[in-house]
């Protein structure tokens, strides 16, 4: 019983470590006050309006979720060919290959800017929508690829087979068995490249332009210039974003899972 305790405790006091930062920010965010500062002197939702309001905020909070949406869809369809690749014994270099789309993982992210800034700016897509796309699903697909090769490998290769050898094509085999099977790591890679992107500030600096100033890099700048508790009102915004997704995501998983 003891030793249970002892786990109990170290467990939570981990996690009250790591959760530390975002519940001392997340009260801020309806502070009155013009600085970032305990005691709060009154509530107000007066930041979350300037977020809502100001045209610097409004269209970081646009270009993010424009960028995060046209990242996630390229990331996942990216990841999952790879992984369904990478599945492949046969495949020559096949761990050479896995490391290679894990390599950005790894990769400073300056070093990774200036290389995309390089390469983008000779296909003329520098200070664009598409060169933000391009290079936040570089740093993607790799948590795309982690999580779709964790569900592939929990697939059992005879139920594919089986329905190959009743008739089914390669493509009805994918499409009505694996894929299915496959769905809650493809959904947890789809998250994940979605909170990359949203979180991505290097790699943004490097490659946008101003009318592509995402919600993180106007935070950044914001930080930079005047810390403000409109950036604390943006951080409660990441915060419950990022839950919600992963709520439905569990869900999706849970209902996957009982069918």
């Amino acid at each position: 019983m003891p030793i249970k305790l002892t786990k109990f405790a170290f467990a939570s006091l981990t996690i009250l470590f790591l959760i530390a930062p975002l519940i001392a920010i997340m009260p801020l965010a309806f502070t009155s006050s013009v600085i970032l500062t305990y005691p709060i002197p009154s509530w107000s939702l007066r930041w979350f309006e300037e977020l809502f309001t100001a045209d610097a905020w409004r269209r970081a909070i646009f270009n993010s979720f424009i960028i995060g949406t046209g990242t996630t869809v390229l990331a996942t369809i990216l990841g999952t060919a790879a992984s369904l690749g990478l599945r492949n014994r046969r495949l020559f270099f096949r761990g050479t290959m896995r490391t290679l789309f894990l390599l950005p993982m790894v990769v400073p992210a300056v070093v990774l800017g200036v290389g995309m800034q390089v390469l983008l700016a000779r296909f003329g897509l520098t200070n664009s929508y598409a060169g933000v796309i391009i290079a936040h699903t570089v740093v993607a697909v790799p948590f795309v690829v982690v999580s779709v090769t964790g569900a592939l490998s929990g697939i059992d290769a005879r139920v594919e087979l089986a329905a190959q050898s009743l008739g089914a094509s390669p493509g009805t085999v994918f499409r009505r068995v694996t894929l299915p099977l496959a769905m809650p790591g493809v959904l947890s890679g789809a998250v994940l490249a979605f909170a990359t992107s949203l979180d991505e500030v290097v790699l943004t600096l490097f490659v946008a332009g101003p009318n592509q100033r995402t919600l993180a890099r106007q935070m950044f700048s914001s930080i930079r210039e005047n810390i403000s508790p409109a950036i604390a009102a943006a951080a409660f915004l990441f915060i419950v974003l990022t839950l919600l997704i992963g709520l439905i995501v569990m869900m999706s998983r849970f209902m996957l899972a009982k069918r």
